[in-house]
């Protein structure tokens, strides 16, 4: 038997407030920079190679267009502080990705029979925490 978790009851917190009506969530997409060293003296006919930095990516997520909702994002946008957010998994253990990030992008999406949503990108700067 699988011990996989469906997304359904995940939460997406600006600093400690849930976001309304979160229909989907990418990322964080974590990313590792790896710097080639190979050197002339360098043996077995294979390159070399160190770590770098760690770079935590973008988390993106789509919500239903909410004035409050909207505004709050917007309000992080117009900020040139990084804001407070995390990721809450519904799994047993309540699994959190926290970290801080600029809201980079945030789109409306208009279609005269869907709902109206926005799609919100934010760049996460420094170390993502993960806590169960």
């Amino acid at each position: 038997m699988s011990n996989a978790i469906a997304g359904t009851g995940a939460v997406l917190k600006r600093s400690t407030t849930p976001i309304a009506e979160v229909l989907s969530i990418t990322g964080p997409g974590l990313t590792r920079d790896i710097i080639d060293v190979t050197h002339l003296g360098s043996t077995g006919g294979y390159r070399e190679y160190v770590s770098g930095y760690r770079d935590g990516g973008e988390l993106t997520f789509t919500i239903n267009f909410i004035f409050e909702g909207y505004n709050n994002m917007k309000t992080d946008f117009d900020s040139d502080s990084s804001g407070s957010y995390s990721v809450i998994l519904p799994d047993a253990g309540n699994t959190t990705l926290t970290f801080s990030g600029f809201v980079t992008s945030m789109p409306l999406s208009i279609e005269p029979d869907n709902a109206v949503t926005v799609d919100i990108t934010i760049k996460i700067t420094g170390q993502v925490s993960l806590s169960a």
